[in-house]
């Protein structure tokens, strides 16, 4: 894309709610309850009797260039829910979600491939589901096949590499263009120690050349390595924003927090 056609990057949540169908929970009340302990989300009867669980409830956040954001929270806190929010995966049952520029999700990087097809045809089913044009595929396709080392696999079907394999060539894909807006859940780092280094350096430079970075992850050093805010997620609310340290801080001493939860 022709930087001097992108739109500036920019994040905005107005009072964001998700919510989940629950089918077939209507009158299973152990059921709710023990969705509701495994979400972290409230459950909700609509008048029709339709159970949902709500994952986000009234997420409100503006992120403009040079925001470096990073999620904490227990498992089911919503920081998946809201990483998807951001990538335009799923959208708010109540609420806005405004994103301009163009994002890269680090989510699930072998999202769209097909067992079936060769290397090849997957590097242009994966650059397709980014949003590359044909012509912009076919300019970065050589680079693609050169980092991810496949050589004469890449003409082979997907599924007769071995896991090494599928994940650098899934890794190669996903990061072959820089994005205005750069979205992680943990940071990646995949294959033998020579493809690891470059992996590391990729990484490195996508983050530190992106204009808005949202990361999830477990790991107090790294999100003190790159962030420069932090939101507390609970039960799909925020509990605390502000300062890193401030908040990993608060996060990492409470009692329900371990520093190891997702």
């Amino acid at each position: 894309m022709n930087k001097d056609l992108q739109q500036p990057a920019r994040i905005t949540l107005d009072g964001v709610c998700v919510d989940f169908p629950v089918f077939n929970a209507a009158t299973l009340s152990l059921k709710n309850r023990v969705l509701s302990s495994m979400t972290g989300g409230s459950i909700n009867r609509a008048a029709d009797g339709q159970v949902t669980v709500r994952g986000l409830e009234g997420i409100d956040l503006d992120l403009k260039p040079g925001d470096r954001l990073g999620l904490v929270g227990h498992n089911g806190s919503g920081k998946s829910t809201l990483l998807r929010v951001l990538s335009g995966i799923y959208y708010p049952t109540e609420g806005t979600a405004d994103i301009s520029g163009e994002c890269v999700s680090l989510i699930n990087i072998s999202l769209g491939i097909d067992p079936e097809a060769t290397g090849r045809e997957n590097i242009r089913l994966r650059t397709a589901m980014m949003g590359l044009t044909p012509a912009e595929t076919r300019a970065r396709i050589d680079e693609i096949i050169e980092f991810s080392g496949l050589g004469d696999f890449i003409d082979m079907p997907f599924r007769t590499y071995s896991s090494g394999m599928q994940l650098r060539l899934a890794f190669a894909v996903s990061t072959a263009i820089q994005p205005q807006i750069l979205v992680m859940d943990e940071w990646l780092s995949t294959g033998d120690e020579d493809f690891r280094v470059r992996a590391e350096q990729r990484m490195q430079s996508l983050v530190n050349n992106t204009d808005i970075l949202v990361l999830a992850s477990h790991s107090r050093p790294l999100i003190e390595s790159v962030c420069n805010r932090v939101i507390w997620l609970e039960h799909g609310h925020i509990r605390m924003e502000g300062e890193v340290s401030e908040v990993l801080a608060a996060y990492f001493s409470a009692p329900t927090s371990t520093g190891t939860n997702g």
